[in-house]
Parts: structure tokens; C-alpha cells; sequence
């Protein structure tokens, strides 16, 4: 097994949305392809790809937006999967029941076959961003959830998760060997160029902070373009074990492919022996909000 051919190359889908959701999913089922000829094994695409990120304001029309995760979109996806024998992730608003909603994705597996879902855990409320007016925190009793793929072990959060240690950690001790950040994260109006570059910086750091701390690829997907006063500034990236950036984006729509060896991961862990040395003995204070 140590030597076994363990390549795999990963396409990140950063793309412009329009309001219509039909244009929005053709366009990124057309950059899966385009992904898939240039070898993308695990191909994931961004936060909310099929929509506009519409939670910068409260309108109950919106909600009109969700899909069953049971449905159509979600149907063509495997297909698609399938014909081009890649790993899928998909992120979509979900209508789970009636008055009830998240933000989720499905990881689908290059035989068609859909592995699992997950659901947003960590929901911000922030000018801009009010997505706990339409979302409700993912509730599984598995947490975060790590799915076996035709091409590795991955674990797939979504945008805010990416700022919560935690979450990367569990996803790591789970075995996931690549952590996936689907996202929309971009400035407002209000927001200077020096406040931009400082948010940036942030957000670079910690992907690469995650994959330092835990051994593992860390990709990040964020979309591009302005949708009502907020500027997605894209920067899509693929990050090694001890946070070297493999592969970067830009500003504008593309796809960006990284190819990465899992087999890293065991040599970096044997240098750099984090989890051999963690003190689980001594952690009880992470489960309280605040330790007085």
C-alpha cells in the first residue's frame, strides 16, 4: 500500500451567477466537463452554485429557490458523475420539510451513486450575510461526516465551517485526507481595498492553517462577481499538508486544476507527528462556550 499510485487531481469550479437558476446550473454542468477533460478526478464546485447568493437580504420569495435533496438537480448531477467517471461535490439550498431548510451539499461518487449529504453547521448573521433567517444548523448525529470516494477519503464543510478549527479537526481524525471548502466570501460596498486585502489574508491563512494543523489537502471554492453590493473575490485554491499553496485562482470565472499525491500525507505526518502528540487527555474545556 505505501507505494500504490495515490494521484489524484482536483477541479475547482469558480463561477459567475445570474438570477436564473437553470443558466447557472447548465453553465456549471458545462465547467464539470470542462474539468473532467483536463483530468479532475473530485471535482467540487462552489457555496449555493445554482443561485445568486441571495441571503444579503430577508425576502421570503427565496425560499422558492430549494431543492429536495432527493431531486432533480441533484438526479442530473449523478448522471453526469457517472458519464464522466469523476466525484462530484454539490452545494444547494435545501427544502428538507416544510418550514425547514439548510444549506447542503451531496458528495456523489464517480459511479453515480450519491454517498451522503451534509448541512451547514456553523450559520452567520452578519451584514450581508443573513443566512439564519433561511437556514437551519445541520443536525446530523454524525457531525461532520467523511465519505470513502473512488479517488480518497474527503471531508466536505461549507463556507463559515472553514473558520472553526473544530470541524477541520474532526473531519481529519475521521480519516478525511482532503477537507473541501465550497464558499461565498467576498466584501461590500462599504468595505476598502485595504479592509479587502486584510480579509483576504485572513482566509488564505486559515485554509492553510487547517491543512498545517491536521496533515491534509485543504480546497477552498469561492465564486467571482458582484451580486447586489457584495464583490466575490474568488481566489480558489488547493492546499498541501504543511500549507503550501499548490494552485490559486483569480478574480474572474475559471476552473482550476491541482494535482496532488495522498501519499504526502503519511510522510508529513511522520515529520510533523501532530496527532501523536495531542494531549487528548487534556481538552475538555472545547465543549463549553466559554471557561470562566
Amino acid at each position: 500500500m505505501e507505494n500504490e499510485n495515490r494521484v489524484v487531481k482536483l477541479g475547482l469550479v469558480q463561477t459567475n451567477c445570474v438570477a436564473e437558476p437553470k443558466v447557472n446550473i447548465e453553465r456549471n454542468f458545462e465547467l464539470i466537463g470542462e474539468a473532467a477533460q483536463k483530468g479532475a478526478n473530485i471535482i467540487c464546485l462552489q457555496e449555493l452554485f445554482n443561485t445568486l447568493y441571495f441571503c444579503n437580504e430577508h425576502d421570503e420569495d427565496n425560499f422558492d429557490l430549494a431543492e429536495a435533496i432527493n431531486g432533480d438537480l441533484v438526479l442530473r448531477a449523478s448522471t453526469l458523475a457517472k458519464e464522466l467517471d469523476v466525484v462530484l461535490i454539490l452545494p444547494f439550498f435545501e427544502k428538507r420539510a416544510q418550514g425547514l431548510y439548510h444549506n447542503s451539499l451531496v458528495v456523489i461518487d464517480a459511479d453515480g451513486s450519491v454517498l451522503g449529504s451534509y448541512r451547514k453547521m456553523h450559520i452567520p448573521d452578519d451584514p450581508g450575510f443573513h443566512e439564519k433567517y433561511y437556514f437551519t444548523p445541520g443536525d446530523d448525529e454524525t457531525g461532520f461526516p467523511v465519505f470513502e470516494t473512488k479517488f480518497g477519503k474527503i471531508g466536505a464543510l461549507i463556507c463559515w465551517d472553514q473558520w472553526y478549527p473544530e470541524a477541520a479537526r474532526i473531519s481529519a481524525l475521521k480519516g478525511a485526507e482532503i477537507i473541501f471548502y465550497p464558499t461565498a466570501i467576498g466584501t461590500l460596498k462599504r468595505e476598502s481595498r485595504k479592509q479587502k486585502k486584510i480579509f483576504k489574508d485572513a482566509w488564505i491563512t486559515i485554509q492553510r492553517s487547517h491543512a498545517i494543523a491536521n496533515g491534509c489537502f485543504v480546497a477552498a471554492v469561492n465564486r467571482v462577481g458582484k451580486e447586489s453590493g457584495t464583490k466575490f473575490w474568488g481566489n480558489s485554491m488547493v492546499i498541501g499538508p504543511f500549507g503550501e499553496l499548490i494552485e490559486e485562482g483569480g478574480e474572474k470565472e475559471e476552473v482550476i486544476i491541482a494535482e496532488i499525491d495522498l501519499n504526502a500525507i503519511e510522510s508529513q505526518r511522520r515529520e510533523w507527528p501532530f496527532f501523536r502528540d495531542r494531549r487528548i487527555d487534556m481538552y475538555d474545556g472545547v465543549l463549553k462556550r466559554i471557561i470562566d
